[in-house]
């Protein structure tokens, strides 16, 4: 299981603090939530504030675009240092393409899809993507209750993916994901879990990393999770 947490639940007036101290803690994975006000009903941040944090990180920027037409500023997150930007399939006409151009750009390309969006768009787009991301709450407010209704998907998408001949294609899961749910979770497919409140609320962050990964041992990682852990930091 990847860790990847969720800088919307960091504490935000000393960023640079918290930064250093996922590394210390041996994180390797940063969730960056980007909301325009549209697509959901909240608004974070752009690219300048992504900018201004990869110069003092090498964690791999796991950007999570919920905005509107993302393909007009997959270039302004490339020049901001993001190392995947993942967008949603309901808020781009052209999915193919922004997730081709995505690669093209260097970066890996994820494909979000919310809670009640059918996922039987993997038939056609399995192999475009280099992750899927699948939302356990209605995304745009942290600190949400998790859909158990996740796990049917999770098993879903497997099945999907492996009959797209995509078996291999990483499955990340974001909401309220915590200790108590990360084993079922790992089982029933998921290798990419992003946490917010539940990590960054209990300190120390190595010790808490710890709490996550002794309740994902049960699932022994699958080749899609060792895919994931091959991604670098590719600083510009």
């Amino acid at each position: 299981m990847i860790l990847s947490p969720s800088l919307l639940s960091a504490d935000l007036a000393d960023l640079t603090e918290e930064l250093s101290a996922l590394e210390k803690a041996g994180v390797q994975w940063l969730h960056l939530d980007v909301m325009d006000g549209a697509f959901v009903p909240n608004i974070t941040f752009g690219p300048p504030l992504i900018g201004a944090l990869r110069p003092k990180s090498r964690l791999f920027f796991d950007v999570h675009l919920m905005i509107e037409e993302p393909a007009r500023y997959l270039k302004d997150f490339r020049e901001a240092g993001a190392n995947m930007l993942t967008v949603h399939v309901e808020a781009d006409r052209h999915v193919r393409r922004t997730l081709a151009e995505i690669r093209a750009l260097g970066m890996r390309a994820g494909l979000a899809v919310n809670p009640g969006t059918d996922i039987g768009f993997l038939r056609w787009l399995a192999r475009d993507l280099d992750m899927l991301l699948l939302m356990s709450v209605n995304p745009g407010f942290s600190g949400q209750s998790f859909l158990p209704e996740i796990y049917d998907k999770l098993g879903a998408a497997r099945v999907l993916l492996s009959k797209a001949k995509a078996k291999d294609v990483p499955i990340q899961v974001d909401g309220g994901v915590c200790p108590e749910n990360v084993k079922e979770l790992t089982k029933a497919g998921a290798d990419i879990l992003v946490s917010g409140s539940a990590f960054f609320g209990h300190s120390p962050y190595k010790t808490r990393l710890a709490v996550f990964s002794r309740a994902a041992e049960a699932c022994p990682p699958r080749r899609a999770e060792e895919i994931a852990r091959s991604w670098g930091c590719n600083q510009a």
